[in-house]
């Protein structure tokens, strides 16, 4: 038993590309129910995994017969199941919230290339968790990146097909200089497996070598990372991608997408790397700074928002800031809130989209603040879901986003140096993410004029009418407050799987 456990990250890779395939060959309501299993299925391998990994440490398992430096590898480890089963999690929620509204705005021939392609986003995502190799890592971010692009598009109008071309661009620049400094990193150390580069590159500091090309490789790969991931100023791709897709393209794309980016520029500073070569490289200046301009422009932009959904997505940039923020701290306290922060984000923002779109539904399909007077009382569900989400937003405490500015602030004493900037940063965010949201939760539970009551399309839409979509509000505040409430057990777990990474 305990060697089939091994197996399950190649597992649930080749279980991922085999659905895609399958479900080629369906009917969309076939290959809804082939989604939904494959999720469930490939979550509960990472969770057993974790706590396998949580009893015997960490693991790399070597595909094929071909052993290190030229053979391939993944990687088993706390961290790498725990961040699995979170990702299945919020993709399984994410695809029940939107799954009538996906019915309506994708074409029934097809319902079974969308799922094709959230079974490839899902294939990419566990491939970048668990892979030891940093050319297999490429390769699923190509896969990674045509999947999001199909994702925004297949609701073929203008505006979806605009946004799509502008993430490929994007998404090429960052994949073209992600590549570059695999190159670079290949031609210094002769290696692509993640352990036997950080061999070499700490050899190579130890003895002074190749200085200036090892930086510019991590240059390039945290540059490239950066642009795929929407950091500022990379980010004017994402308010149309995420405001114009299908619901649920949205909820993935804003929780998942960018962060299963992140996780592997975090993977590639511990295993790659090291964190200590990364931290005296002053790499992390650079991010410092356009983490902290990107949560003011986020919040700012946010803020001055006419449109929920594109105000939830511009909350987006600010937010992927956070994360950079903790990574360019250079402590292991920073570290911790970043991942923390990747949790906390994307449990928070898919919900945020998935409560939107309630709210929306009960106001004619308008978008705009002055049509969603009342709407939480039309859909209580929503907007409870959204009040929830704003809540946490704003660091509220109870929910998950007060035990990240918590952390985010403990990171910064821990660097007295940036403790000063950082404060100032959070201060104004969290004053900016309190004006917006808290503007939109008192315009969704504000009175309704006389003037919008007999309006058409402005009707009340009952739990009874909308189980499924109920129970998946209700499931993501839960799993929100549970962030909030459990983070104790869940800090211990991040730091004990990032120790393993070192």
């Amino acid at each position: 038993m305990r060697d089939f456990v091994q197996n399950f990250p190649l597992f649930s890779i080749i279980l991922c590309l085999v659905s895609s395939s399958a479900s080629s060959l369906l009917k969309g309501k076939a290959a809804k129910w082939v989604n939904t299993v494959l999720i469930c299925v490939v979550g509960a391998m990472s969770l057993t995994l974790t706590f396998y990994c949580l009893a015997n440490g960490s693991f790399t398992y070597t595909m094929g017969h071909v052993p290190a430096p030229w053979g391939n590898e993944v990687r088993g480890g706390v961290l790498e199941g725990a961040m699995g089963t979170f990702f299945c999690l919020i993709m399984l929620l994410s695809m029940t919230g939107g799954r009538k509204k996906l019915l309506e705005e994708v074409e029934d021939t097809k319902q079974n290339l969308y799922y094709i392609l959230v079974n490839l986003m899902l294939c990419s995502l566990i491939a970048l968790v668990y892979t030891n190799d940093l050319f297999t890592a490429y390769v699923f971010v190509e896969i990674n990146t045509i999947s999001a692009c199909g994702l925004i598009m297949i609701r073929q109008n203008g505006r979806t097909i605009e946004a799509a071309v502008r993430y490929m661009i994007m998404s090429l620049l960052g994949s073209g200089l992600f590549l570059v400094g695999i190159c670079l990193l290949y031609d210094i150390t002769g290696h692509l497996l993640m352990s036997n580069i950080k061999e070499s590159v700490q050899a190579l500091v130890e003895s002074g070598q190749y200085g200036e090309p090892l930086l510019i490789a991590i240059a390039f790969m945290m540059m490239g990372l950066a642009i795929k991931s929407a950091l500022f100023p990379f980010h004017a791709w994402l308010p149309d991608a995420y405001g114009y897709s299908t619901i649920s393209s949205a909820a993935i794309l804003s929780s998942l997408v960018s962060k299963g980016y992140i996780f592997l520029l975090i993977k590639i500073i511990y295993r790659v790397i090291g964190f200590e070569v990364v931290r005296e490289s002053l790499l992390l200046n650079v991010t410092f700074v356009f983490a902290g301009l990107g949560i003011i422009f986020g919040s700012i932009s946010a803020m001055r928002e006419d449109d929920i959904r594109r105000m939830v997505s511009f909350s987006s940039v600010a937010q992927i800031g956070y994360i950079y923020l903790g990574i360019s701290l250079g402590t292991q306290v920073g570290m911790v809130a970043a991942v923390f922060q990747i949790l906390s984000h994307a449990a928070t923002k898919s919900m945020l989209f998935i409560s939107a779109i309630g709210l929306t539904d009960a106001s004619n399909t308008s978008r705009k603040f002055k049509d969603l007077t009342g709407s939480a009382y039309r859909n209580r569900i929503a907007g409870m879901g959204f009040a929830a989400g704003a809540l946490s937003m704003v660091g509220i405490p109870l929910f998950s986003g007060f035990i990240s500015k918590l952390l985010f602030m403990q990171a910064a004493v821990a660097n007295y140096g940036k403790m000063l900037p950082t404060m100032i940063v959070l201060a104004i965010s969290t004053i900016l993410n309190a004006i917006y949201f808290m503007k939109t939760v008192v315009r969704i539970y504000s009175p309704e004029r006389d003037l919008y009551k007999d309006r058409e399309g402005f009707k009340v839409i009952h739990t009874r009418e909308q189980i499924e979509y109920t129970c998946t509000v209700i499931l993501f505040i839960a799993l929100n407050v549970a962030l909030g409430l459990c983070s104790g057990p869940i800090l211990e777990l991040i730091g004990k799987g990032l120790e393993m990474f070192a």
